[in-house]
């Protein structure tokens, strides 16, 4: 199952607590935080770890999530983390942050975009994305660019689950496909 797919329900329930509480900034620090911790590949080992307790993997990964945002954890953040390392759903963190921040883009009526390319965007090249982005959606847009080299030239878009792939990595994939049928 697509990882977007399993982050949606969570990231739209976080959501929905946030705003009744309004606390979507805290969220938003919290789910950056913890996407960042389980991204490090010493921290997934200790998930992993068969030796380790789910009372070691909350203790361990609130700790980190609380240094981070210099702040105790609330008690609906502790019972997300339980709820995540319950169902084993750890490797999800960073595509529930994301989604979360798509649906508060949405309610903002704003949208974020991830462009990446295989070299450094200029400023102008940039600003035109972001101009033909905001014509087309009719809507604030922010964008997030990186970088990777596989790509030889040419652009990614992603917004959400959604894609755009003008990658020269793409072109050539899909000329093999094709050559490869015939």
């Amino acid at each position: 199952m697509e990882l977007s797919t399993i982050a949606k329900p969570y990231a739209q329930a976080i959501f929905e607590i946030a705003g009744q509480s309004k606390s979507v900034s805290s969220w938003s620090d919290f789910l950056a935080a913890a996407s960042a911790i389980m991204a490090d590949k010493n921290t997934k080992a200790f998930i992993a770890s068969p030796g380790k307790s789910k009372d070691q993997k909350f203790d361990l990964i609130s700790a980190l999530i609380g240094k981070i945002t210099s702040r105790e954890l609330s008690k609906q953040e502790s019972a997300f983390i339980n709820l995540i390392l319950n169902n084993d759903r750890s490797s999800v963190i960073s595509s529930i942050a994301d989604a979360f921040e798509s649906a508060v883009s949405n309610a903002n009526k704003s949208k974020n975009f991830k462009v990446i390319s295989a070299f450094e965007l200029s400023d102008a090249e940039q600003k035109a994305i972001v101009e033909d982005l905001t014509s087309k959606h009719k809507t604030t847009v922010a964008v997030e660019t990186e970088i990777d080299k596989t790509l030889k030239g040419g652009v990614i878009i992603k917004e959400g689950d959604k894609v755009i792939d003008t990658s020269i990595k793409a072109k050539v994939d899909a000329l093999s496909v094709s050559l490869s049928v015939n």
